[in-house]
């Protein structure tokens, strides 16, 4: 029968990050996200830590872990604060892991040091004003043209929507981008999309103003221009035409991230609900000790469970190194409902509470939303999931 106790190593590294996220992220989430302001305190810490290396081998300067570490690391942040999980797990599976899974070595040397230590973040821009679920539709070029100090990829596009795209210690985004077209069997054209290579101080690449987001207010997401943007050749990050491809690969694991975030603030709502339940007086007693609230509370431990599950078993289909592309599919899917659902419930126990802002309930019920959103949508994954069951 299937194993899901953790190991010794990774039961370590959820009570230290679950100390970590109680002691030192908890207490300063309520005014980062009434301020709008990025956690870059926070954020050195976790690179002190190795939070952002995980996956990666020492010899890149990573931890030597895996990415059910990341995982795991990412379900006790997103207990307390939904902004800070995003931050990681977009500088990891986003922003470094697509240079360690398709960079050239002189790329790895390069960048990953300093993306594992987390002194510096990258980001994956992907998301056009035009080009959300429908990626294939990326309107970004990228022309390769002969000059004095050697060929360079000159961009020109917009990109929207990306994660630790505009902070103090961004180096770098990575930009899906539209290189040439080839012709089908049928006689029509196809895009050629390549991912490049763009340091943040490359003349040209502007982050625009950041949006002011219904939620995860403490995180950095803004729109990028790219005008007439000059890089080396070499900063072609994979085989020229297999952007598309290489990106894909990326998405289904960053599912497994995104699903252990969401697990995890779901995980919130169901500790929150209980402290508060057994707080809070009405009635002459503990409004806990209501068959209703007991119900509602028992659903949403219900919904936890699941989605750890689910994102247990994608996890372990993706280290064994077997198909798990539908698994992470349901696993995101799962996750985020429960969720946003978790999230609904919650602030209904705690009833006006739940309404104000510093609540971290009311936090969960504004941030919880998007992960029905970022990174595919619900549609799109339970149209993966009824692609493999062949409909």
């Amino acid at each position: 029968m299937p194993d899901f106790s953790l190991s010794e190593d990774h039961q370590d590294l959820v009570d230290t990050v679950r100390e970590f996220a109680d002691q030192v992220v908890a207490p300063v989430s309520a005014k980062h996200d009434e301020d709008h302001t990025f956690p870059y305190d926070v954020v050195k810490q976790m690179g002190e830590m190795g939070l952002f290396g995980l996956p990666f081998p020492e010899e890149h300067g990573g931890m030597g872990g895996d990415y059910f570490a990341l995982a795991l690391a990412l379900e006790e942040l997103g207990r307390v604060d939904q902004s800070v999980a995003i931050t990681l797990e977009a500088g990891v599976s986003l922003g470094a892991m697509p240079i360690y899974r398709f960079g050239t070595e002189e790329q790895k040397a390069e960048w990953l040091p300093m993306l594992a230590s987390g002194q510096a973040l990258a980001g994956f821009g992907l998301t056009e004003p035009e080009a959300g679920s429908d990626a294939g539709g990326t309107k970004t070029r990228a022309q390769l043209v002969a000059g004095d100090q050697g060929s360079q990829w000159v961009i020109n596009g917009n990109k929207e929507f990306i994660t630790n795209s505009g902070t103090d210690i961004t180096k770098l985004v990575t930009v899906t981008a539209v290189t040439g077209t080839s012709e089908r069997e049928d006689g029509t054209t196809k895009k050629e999309i390549s991912t490049i290579l763009v340091p943040t101080d490359t003349p040209g690449f502007t982050a625009e103003k950041a949006y002011n987001k219904v939620g995860w207010n403490a995180s950095d997401t803004h729109p990028l221009t790219l005008k007439d943007v000059h890089v080396p050749e070499a900063n072609l990050l994979g085989e020229r035409g297999r952007g598309y491809a290489n990106f894909l690969q990326i998405l289904d694991e960053g599912r497994i991230a995104i699903a252990a975030l969401a697990t995890g603030a779901a995980q919130g709502c169901v500790d929150e609900s209980v402290r508060y339940a057994k707080d809070r007086q009405a009635f002459g007693t503990n409004i806990g000790s209501f068959q209703a609230i007991q119900f509602k509370i028992a659903r949403m431990k219900a919904r936890a469970h699941t989605a750890r599950l689910a994102y247990y078993d994608a996890a372990a289909r993706m280290l064994a190194g077997k198909p798990f592309k539908t698994h992470s599919a349901i696993a995101k899917m799962v996750a985020g409902e429960a969720a946003m659902d978790n999230a609904r419930d919650a602030t209904q126990i705690f009833g006006g509470f739940g309404f104000i802002n510093e609540s971290r309930v009311a936090r969960h019920y504004r941030d919880s939303k998007i992960l029905e959103i970022g990174e595919g949508t619900t549609e799109v994954q339970l149209m993966l999931i009824a692609r493999e069951l062949g409909l």
